[in-house]
């Protein structure tokens, strides 16, 4: 009887804990889970730098199938580009490092190298695929899309329809400076906030961000990460969702908010239009906090408006893709590879 496949799964350290919850994380863990179910046993290293991350690749014996997370493989980017001769290497780009703003050029060199030598590169979501090949960091044939899957949720029942929800670690490329000025142009008052998200990462910023969200007397909530049962009812009792990103790949609170049928406001970046495909949703400029806050006032004043988006997103629920999917087409990248 022929073994099963095995495959080598390189990630940041602590996938599973509750304090480091990320749309990467929650990917990955889909992916971790749900191969076994393809016939592939999968190893899982966790690795916390890039020593850890050069010692999984040494230890690994010749033509092992090897895929990493691209965060991990950025920490060790020479050691991934030395491995590629003697391992199968399967790199899983959640972002592009490059089409951050404050990216610094070793940061941008090391994704060059690791992406340049992966036998394949799997994004998750047409946009990086794209940026990946126009970048050069990749040959298009080598280039595979796994878009995040979604469960179907129960729909959200909020009580206001101004009770809005921002989901993401609190970071400038996140943008959660530009909903809090959107919303002090929001001319109604009766609006509330949540803004759940890791304040750890991003310190001076997260910061800034709590001492302007004190200045709205209660309206703006942040109660840090929440996950499980907490986290799902605040999808629950949210009219809307609000992702100001100034960069975005794909999206996963977007992606949590369609299999809800919860409609969205969102900046036309990165992978948020593919994400919203199918209707449900208003997009404006990026950096931009008056159309912002145009289109959230459109929101609490039109009553219209916020029927047929509410319409549509429920429509676009049933199309979503499954973590089925997604690691179904990943499965099969590993089986080419």
């Amino acid at each position: 009887m022929t073994p099963p496949p095995v495959v080598w799964f390189v990630v940041p350290k602590g996938i599973d804990d509750p304090a480091r919850v990320s749309g990467g994380n929650v990917y990955d863990r889909e992916v971790r889970d749900g191969l076994p179910g393809r016939g592939w046993t999968v190893s899982v290293v966790e690795c916390a730098d890039g020593a850890g991350v050069a010692s999984a690749l040494r230890s690994a014996p010749d033509a092992t199938l090897v895929l990493i997370d691209g965060l991990a493989a950025g920490w060790a980017a020479a050691e991934v580009e030395a491995a590629a001769t003697r391992l199968r290497i399967v790199v899983l780009a959640h972002m592009l490092v490059a089409a951050f703003p404050d990216a610094t050029e070793p940061a941008i060199e090391a994704e060059r190298r690791m992406l340049r030598h992966a036998h394949r590169v799997i994004v998750t979501g047409r946009w990086t695929g794209e940026e990946v090949a126009r970048r050069g960091l990749a040959d298009v044939d080598r280039i595979t899309v796994a878009a995040p899957g979604a469960r179907a949720e129960s729909t959200a029942q909020p009580e206001h329809d101004a009770d809005l929800l921002c989901v993401g670690v609190i970071a400038p490329h996140k943008g959660q400076d530009l909903l809090l000025d959107a919303l002090d142009r929001v001319p109604t008052k009766d609006w509330r906030c949540t803004i759940a998200g890791s304040t750890d990462s991003y310190r001076e910023f997260a910061a800034r961000v709590v001492q302007r969200a004190a200045a709205f007397d209660g309206r703006v909530h942040l109660p840090g990460v929440l996950v499980g049962e907490a986290l799902a009812d605040a999808y629950r009792r949210s009219a809307l969702l609000v992702a100001p990103s100034r960069v975005e790949s794909a999206g996963m609170a977007i992606a949590d908010a369609r299999a809800r049928g919860l409609p969205v406001v969102g900046t036309a970046v990165g992978g948020i239009p593919d994400t919203v495909v199918g209707g449900g949703a208003l997009l404006v400029l990026p950096d931009d906090p008056d159309a912002l806050a145009n289109a959230l006032t459109s929101w609490m004043t039109d009553p219209a408006l916020r029927t047929r988006l509410r319409a549509e997103a429920l429509r676009a629920r049933e199309h979503l893709p499954t973590w089925d999917d997604t690691v179904s087409t990943i499965a099969d990248v590993l089986e080419a590879a």
